[in-house]
C-alpha cells in the first residue's frame, strides 16, 4: 500500500504523536508499505528527515494562518491523490476537508478532544474534559465540534488509545463497529542506560514528563513534594504554565529539591527515568499516556489520576496507585494531600518497587512496537478494500 500519514506534530517537537507517527511509519515501511508523512513544522529540518527510511515533508508554519492552510491543503491533496490508504494522526479537519473531493480511504487517530484542548489553550472556558463533553458553549466552539464529528465520520475506521477514549468517540456519533482500541507502543530505552545526572541532593527522586498546562496538575505536584523534606523532584517538558511553576518553587522555597529540565531529546527519557525512583503524573485528562508506558518500561512504580486510559494500565497495588483527579470533584487541596500520600505508600514499599522492576520485560512486550503496528496495519487494508 502507498500510505500517507498527516501529523500536526513531529521530532525535534515532543509529544505522543511525535513519538508514535515515526515508529508506526517505520513500522509499516518496514512491512513493505511506501509511506509518506505529511506535517507542521515551525522550521525545516532536512538533516534529521534524511535519517528516516520514509519520506518526511513539512508545511512550515512561519506563513500567516490563510496561507498557511492553503499550503496545507495543497500539500495534502497532492500527496493523497498517489495515497492508497491515509492514515489521520492530526491535521484532522484538513484532510477531511480534501478527502471530501478525493474519496480516498481514510483512517484516523483520536487520541483527545481537539475541539476542547483548542477551546482550554484559548482560554475561552474553564471546564475540565469530562464536563466538556456534557455542555453546550458558543458558536465558535460549538462549529469545533461539528468540524471535529463530520471529519471522524467521513473515517472508514476510528483507531483510539484506549476503552476509556472509544466510549468519548461513540459518544461524538462515532459506530462503535468502527472504532477499534490499539494500546500505544514505544521505542525503549535500553535496560542499562546510563542514569541521568541530577542535581538534587535529595534521597528520593520523583519525577514528572508533560506538557506544562493548567490540566497536568504539576502545581499540586510541586506543594505535595515540598511536604516530603527527602524527596526531590525533576520536572520534564515546556509550556505555557512553566513560568507560574517556577514562581510557586521559588515561593515555597524549594529550588534545591525542585529541578526543571526543560523538553529534552525523546532518546533521553530513558536515562532521565533510570535516575528516579518514582514516576508521577497528575492529570486531569488522558487518552493514554506514552510516558506512563515508559515509565512502566523502565521499572518505575506510578502515582497517577485515574482519568482516561491510565487505569487501564495502572494497578494500585501492582504496579503504582491511582488517585481520583481533580476533574472527579476534588479541591486542590485534596488532591495535594492524595499525592503526598500515595507518594509515601509508594515509596516506602520495597516489595512493589521490586515487582516494577522484574516487571519491566513484561510492560515492553505488551507494548511492543511489533503487535502495535501489525494491528494498524490490518485496520489499514480493511479501509482499502
Amino acid at each position: 500500500m502507498r500510505i500517507l500519514i498527516t501529523s500536526d506534530i513531529f521530532p525535534p517537537d515532543a509529544g505522543g504523536p511525535a513519538t508514535y507517527v515515526p515508529l508506526v511509519a517505520r513500522e509499516l515501511q518496514q512491512r513493505g508499505h511506501f509511506v509518506r508523512v505529511l506535517t507542521y513544522s515551525e522550521a525545516r529540518h532536512d538533516g534529521l528527515d534524511s535519517t528516516y527510511a520514509f519520506q518526511v515533508e513539512r508545511v512550515v508554519l512561519r506563513d500567516c494562518r490563510p496561507i498557511r492552510l492553503l499550503r496545507a491543503f495543497q500539500r495534502i491533496a497532492v500527496n493523497a491523490r498517489q495515497a492508497d490508504v491515509l492514515y489521520v494522526n492530526g491535521l484532522l479537519i484538513e484532510t477531511a476537508l480534501v478527502n471530501w473531493f478525493l474519496r480516498k480511504p481514510a483512517v484516523a487517530k483520536v487520541v483527545g478532544d481537539i475541539a476542547w484542548e483548542r477551546a482550554r489553550d484559548k482560554g475561552w472556558i474553564k471546564d475540565q474534559f469530562e464536563e466538556f463533553q456534557q455542555r453546550r458553549y458558543t458558536r465558535s466552539i460549538e462549529l469545533r465540534r461539528r468540524l471535529r464529528n463530520c471529519a471522524l465520520r467521513q473515517m472508514r475506521a476510528v483507531i483510539v488509545p484506549s476503552a476509556y477514549l472509544q466510549r468519548i468517540i461513540v459518544g461524538w456519533g462515532i459506530r462503535a463497529q468502527r472504532s477499534h482500541v490499539i494500546y500505544n507502543a514505544l521505542e525503549f530505552a535500553p535496560l542499562d542506560q546510563q542514569p541521568q545526572t541530577l542535581p538534587l541532593s535529595t534521597q528520593q527522586r520523583v519525577i514528572t514528563i508533560c506538557r506544562l498546562t493548567g490540566w497536568k496538575g504539576v502545581d499540586a505536584l510541586i506543594e505535595a513534594i515540598g511536604t516530603l523534606p527527602d524527596a526531590g523532584l525533576v520536572v520534564v517538558g515546556e509550556g505555557p504554565e512553566r513560568p507560574e511553576l517556577e514562581a510557586l518553587v521559588r515561593r515555597l522555597k524549594l529550588d534545591d529539591r525542585v529541578h526543571f529540565a526543560g523538553q529534552i531529546e525523546q532518546e533521553r527519557v530513558g536515562a532521565f527515568l533510570a535516575a528516579c525512583d518514582l514516576f508521577v503524573l497528575n492529570s486531569r485528562y488522558e487518552g493514554l499516556p506514552h510516558v506512563v508506558l515508559e515509565a512502566m518500561a523502565a521499572g518505575l512504580p506510578v502515582v497517577a489520576t485515574d482519568v482516561g486510559g491510565i487505569g487501564e494500565v495502572v494497578q494500585s497495588g501492582v504496579n503504582g496507585k491511582l488517585i481520583q483527579s481533580v476533574e472527579g470533584r476534588v479541591s486542590h487541596e485534596e488532591n495535594v494531600r492524595a499525592l503526598r500520600q500515595a507518594m509515601v505508600e509508594v515509596l516506602q514499599d520495597a516489595e512493589l518497587r521490586r515487582r516494577c522492576a522484574a516487571g519491566r520485560e513484561d510492560a515492553r512486550r505488551r507494548f511492543s512496537a511489533c503487535a502495535m503496528a501489525s494491528a494498524v496495519e490490518s485496520i489499514l487494508k480493511q479501509a482499502k478494500e
